[in-house]
């Protein structure tokens, strides 16, 4: 159990330590991971920044999604998901969700381009992994920026998503790996929805 972000990110910190002083490029996904990738990067003495991926939300269901795109473009699908929606809605959603990147992009990222991560090592950090289909996107985006190692670290995931997020990437840390997974928050014992001024706040504090 995990007091709050904070305390999951320095924990998760420790775990990582191989990577401490080699160059790294630590991404936050926001905005849930922000606390906890800031808190990798500080530890690591590493390079920080955010990579914007959304969820796809199914329209009666927002919480529960089909994929998720990146900011790249890069999109992952659910096939079984996707096949209840027609392909016009998913364009719809998919656009909905892409405005949304770049507005994140604009206020969270003050509208600065992603960091060149070509020959890199790059570490994706979220606050846990539910279906993993954000994390798939992103992995997919550093993949095209030919990233030269991919971590993907979280402080919780479900048996299943971590396996087959770990066969996508070069090294996984997962801290927690609950036998009854429902939720990420369950591991959490302050759990809330991130808002884009604490974001702001932990970036410009550098993450104390």
């Amino acid at each position: 159990m995990f007091e709050d972000r904070r305390d999951a990110g320095i924990k998760l910190a420790k775990e990582l330590e191989r990577y401490r002083e080699t160059d790294v490029l630590v991404f936050a996904i926001p905005r849930g991971g922000v606390e906890v990738g800031c808190q990798v990067a500080k530890h690591l003495n590493a390079d920080l920044s955010l990579l914007v991926t959304r969820k796809l939300p199914f329209p009666d269901n927002p919480e529960a999604g089909f994929g998720a795109i990146a900011e790249d473009g890069s999109t992952f699908i659910f096939e079984d998901a996707a096949m209840w929606l027609s392909e016009n809605l998913i364009d719809r959603i998919v656009e909905a969700q892409y405005e949304e990147i770049r507005r994140r992009i604009d206020v969270l990222r003050k509208g600065k381009p992603l960091p060149e991560m070509t020959g890199r090592t790059v570490i994706l950090v979220d606050d846990g992994l539910a279906m993993g289909s954000t994390m798939r996107a992103s992995i997919k985006l550093c993949r095209n920026k030919e990233a030269s190692k991919l971590v993907v670290a979280v402080p919780v995931a479900g048996r299943e998503v971590a396996e087959d997020i770990g066969n996508l990437v070069d090294d996984i840390v997962v801290l927690e790996i609950p036998a009854n997974f429902m939720a990420v928050a369950q591991v959490y014992r302050n759990w809330y929805d991130v808002s884009d001024e604490e974001v702001l706040e932990i970036l410009e504090k550098g993450c104390k």
